[in-house]
């Protein structure tokens, strides 16, 4: 699934910084039936992962009321240029990664 990630290119050392996430993804709660009165099995993101140079600086557990294509936003300090990595994990062995880079001064 396709993710879009807002990060800034450059951030001055000790900058506040937020990072923005939206990821492509249904979302069905496992509360739906269809039509003929079955159960719409749940297929869900339940958890997100941000990781800034390899060291966890945000995690989300989510749960079946989270929207579809569920956006995320949240801040922390630029410390060190590098990489930020973005995790989604949920239903039915579903994996997705994205990663941006930032230049710190």
């Amino acid at each position: 699934m396709a993710a879009l990630i807002n990060v800034p290119a450059k951030a001055k050392r000790g900058e506040i910084i937020e990072i923005g996430t939206l990821t492509s993804h249904i979302m069905e709660t496992g509360f739906r039936h269809t039509a003929d009165g079955r159960l719409v099995p749940r297929d869900i993101i339940t958890s997100f992962i941000c990781r800034y140079n390899g060291a966890e600086i945000f995690r989300a557990d989510l749960f079946p009321a989270i929207a579809a294509n569920p956006y995320l936003s949240f801040f922390t300090v630029a410390k060190e240029s590098g990489k930020f990595e973005f995790e989604w994990v949920g239903d039915n062995g579903y994996s997705s990664t994205a990663s941006a880079s930032i230049v710190v001064e």
